[in-house]
């Protein structure tokens, strides 16, 4: 039966107030790694008019004066006039912070990284498909790439009076099963309060920055295109001034845009030890290496830990009908310790998820955690030993 229908997933910008939060908080915790590699860390941020508060778990040796991060960090996404309602030089900055709990600590360092026990019980989810070359699924690459020139043209262009905050949302019509054209695109674009930029906003979207993404997809452009930007129409204030942000709330945004499962563990401002982040990870790495093997069209993977223990409880693996062998053989082959090793400690190395040179927490938390070559979890160094 042919399978005829339409799928939407969102991105956001840097400057919305939840990215803004993940980013602060994957800042502070850059600053930490960078100095002690060892810091067990799980904050988050809140931001609203004017404040920011950083609150969790910490245990370091390391010395961050975490307010400095907290400003440049809203700085450097650009909210520096006061006219925004949030401006970094002058947001007030609250920590909430104490250590680690003892009994959590207990279960995961340990003498040798093959015995470091994971960081919490959990499931968690990685997903690829063969819909583009990243092997993310389409919907969630277009609408990232969208927010992702939104940036660019915001700060290359200053004189277009474009502000930090902004959505998109790309619909994507499927013809049997799949991507045939894209159906519509939503944007909301933070703007001036400027005489004649409210009237003309649509075109200056559509021509600055959809247009010339549409551009890296041409075969996805068919008929016309159904555009709303701006649609209740005005959007000067927003930010933090007019949304509260908080770290931990665009995790379908941070993976693959509703396409996939999700385990329900936020990634932003937790170190490694943590599963919820680098399990994820890793379940992506398998997911893509299935894929660029040849051994199925489609992915998802699910491991599942329990707090303290290093070997993960179970592994599951859904070709969707689409694998070349049996999902059982599948799963088999990702469990084979000569291949690839689950356990944190060695995840986690092999990851190179604690070197700063290969990792910056920070670029995570825009634009998705996935289907970006630099990060070291979008190899396809295990697809040859896959394949078998």
């Amino acid at each position: 039966m042919a399978e005829n229908y339409l799928f939407t997933s969102e991105s956001v910008t840097e400057g919305h107030p939840d990215k803004l939060a993940d980013q602060i908080s994957d800042a502070v915790l850059d600053a930490l790694l960078k100095q002690d590699p060892k810091a067990r860390v799980a904050l988050e941020t809140l931001l609203t008019r004017g404040l920011a508060v950083v609150a969790g778990e910490l245990t370091t040796s390391a010395y961050v004066e975490i307010a400095d991060v907290v400003r440049a960090t809203i700085n450097e996404v650009g909210y520096t006039k006061t006219e925004y309602g949030f401006e970094g030089d002058t947001t007030g900055v609250m920590l909430a912070i104490q250590k680690q709990s003892g009994d959590i600590n207990q279960g995961v360092d340990r003498s040798s990284l093959e015995e470091q026990g994971a960081g919490d019980q959990g499931m968690m989810f990685g997903f690829a498909c063969d819909e583009t070359d990243q092997l993310m699924p389409l919907p969630i690459t277009v609408a990232h790439a969208l927010t992702r020139k939104y940036s660019e043209v915001r700060k290359a262009k200053p004189e277009l009076g474009l502000r930090p905050d902004g959505k998109s949302q790309v619909t994507v019509a499927y013809v049997d099963g799949m991507p045939d054209h894209i159906d519509t695109i939503v944007m909301a674009a933070q703007h001036d309060d400027t005489p004649g930029l409210l009237a003309g906003i649509k075109d200056l979207v559509i021509d600055e920055i959809v247009k010339p993404v549409l551009g890296a997809f041409p075969q996805l452009v068919k008929g016309n295109i159904k555009y709303y930007v701006n649609p209740t129409g005005k959007f000067v204030t927003g930010g933090p001034q007019a949304d509260t942000g908080v770290t931990g709330r665009k995790i379908i945004v941070d993976t693959y845009g509703g396409y996939a499962r999700h385990g329900g563990g936020a990634f932003s401002g937790k170190d490694p030890s943590k599963v919820d982040r680098s399990a994820a990870y890793a379940a992506r790495y398998l997911a893509k290496n299935v894929v660029k093997a040849g051994l199925a069209k489609k992915c998802e993977i699910q491991v599942a830990y329990a707090i303290g223990e290093p070997k993960p409880v179970s592994i599951y693996v859904d070709s969707f009908g689409t694998g070349k062998i049996p999902d059982n053989q599948i799963s088999a082959r990702l469990q084979d310790p000569s291949i690839i090793d689950l356990r944190p400690g060695l995840l986690i190395q092999r990851l190179d998820l604690l070197n700063p040179a290969r990792v910056c927490y920070r670029e995570t938390a825009k634009n998705g955690h996935f289907g970006n070559p630099a990060f070291p979890w979008e190899a396809t160094d295990l697809a040859a030993a896959l394949a078998g």
